[in-house]
């Protein structure tokens, strides 16, 4: 680790790092350049096909709802719309619970359930907490969910239909994450709150694993997501350099684009003042549930990624996003949240601006679907 603690036993229950950075799980990658691409043949599709290289121990199965292989597909009416011959959407809507967060919850939850944990606990926006909530319930472990209580009906009835019990907080997804952890902490609950466990980001970095698969083993020019909290962004850029190590991708990495909303933008501002860290932002607000996060603890890996890729990072209005959600649907069929919408948006400027080419492959990145947000669309 950068601080220099030690290596820390994966059997053992870890949350963050003495110094307080995100704790991240290693391989053996040496062993791992034994395992070939061709091993995926006729294995299931979900995202425990690269089980080689997520957090499993042998003789464990994890708790799945079938989460991961979601649609890559050519988007080739909206693309054109815009001036791109290679656009691709990643349709995450299409993951149990309706979002990406079915990857990093199924991850995290498995290694709670074989470390013990008996209560899982987190804040949320509202995609986080309805996976966890469900893969809980799969686990046959309780459930504890703090999210602020402006949230979208849907997210807290969704939470409350696979039995979690949810707190209604007074406030924004950092303060239902302390009243969290000063419940949670002396009851003993299991925390999988944003990268302050090492799990979460193992399962989304499989969204890298299955680019690679399904472009046939190359990258693309670029990829933009819609950064909150940001463990997706840091996943992918961490899977690149495993599947780089284990000999199965070379060539450059995708240029990374981080995409927020322009009244909550801590890594937008962050990037464009060349710090390494972002300063939380005061009177966040947005309509996009998931990019209303004041202050990612993982920023500085985020910047670092976007930085280290040759990318960028950009804001985005509210009502931009939602023109964005109608051109995805209306253009090619693609239920996309909010969140969506905004990664179009920033396509859009960004060839507008010639800084991504016609010819170039760009992957949009939807990471939920539209039906928790319709009230936007009035």
């Amino acid at each position: 680790m950068p601080c220099g603690a030690p290596t820390l036993d994966p059997r053992g229950r870890h949350h963050l790092c003495t110094c307080g950075a995100p704790l991240l799980a290693r391989y053996d990658l040496g062993r791992a350049r034994a395992w070939s691409r061709e091993s995926l043949a006729g294995r299931e599709p979900n995202m425990w096909r690269y089980r080689e290289l997520l957090p499993l121990f042998d003789g464990e199965a994890p708790v799945t709802l079938g989460e991961g292989f979601t649609p890559l597909f050519h988007a080739r009416s909206l693309g054109a719309s815009i001036g791109l011959d290679r656009l691709f959407i990643k349709d995450e809507s299409l993951n149990p619970t309706n979002s990406f967060k079915a990857r990093g919850q199924s991850a995290a939850i498995t290694r709670a359930k074989y470390l013990g944990a008996t209560t899982i606990a987190l804040p949320t926006a509202g995609n986080a907490g309805n996976a966890a909530s469900a893969y809980s319930a799969a686990a046959g472990l309780a459930c504890e969910v703090f999210i602020p209580k402006d949230a979208k009906r849907p997210f807290v009835d969704e939470c409350r239909l696979y039995g979690a019990n949810v707190t209604l907080v007074d406030g924004l997804i950092t303060d239902a994450g302390r009243m969290a952890a000063e419940r949670g902490g002396p009851l003993g609950w299991y925390d999988v709150s944003t990268l302050k466990e090492p799990y979460r980001i193992e399962g989304k970095k499989t969204m890298a694993y299955e680019l690679a698969e399904q472009l046939q083993w190359t990258w693309p020019d670029w990829i933009v997501y819609p950064t909150g909290g940001g463990t997706g962004m840091v996943g992918m850029w961490k899977a690149f350099d495993e599947l780089e190590r284990i000999g199965w991708m070379n060539g450059r990495r995708p240029r990374m684009v981080s995409v927020q909303a322009e009244h909550c933008a801590p890594i937008v501002r962050a990037f464009q003042q060349g710090t390494e860290k972002a300063e939380p932002w005061e009177g966040a607000t947005t309509i996009a549930d998931g990019l209303r996060v004041p202050r990612a603890i993982g920023d500085f890996l985020i910047l670092r990624a976007v930085r280290e890729s040759g990318g960028t990072a950009l804001a985005v209005s509210d009502r931009s996003m939602v023109d964005g959600m109608l051109a995805i649907g209306a253009h090619e069929g693609v239920s996309a949240a909010p969140e969506g919408g905004a990664a179009l948006v920033a396509i859009q400027r960004l060839v507008a601006d010639g800084v991504m080419k016609r010819q170039e492959s760009v992957v949009l990145f939807n990471t939920g679907g539209a039906l928790k947000y319709l009230d936007v669309l009035r």
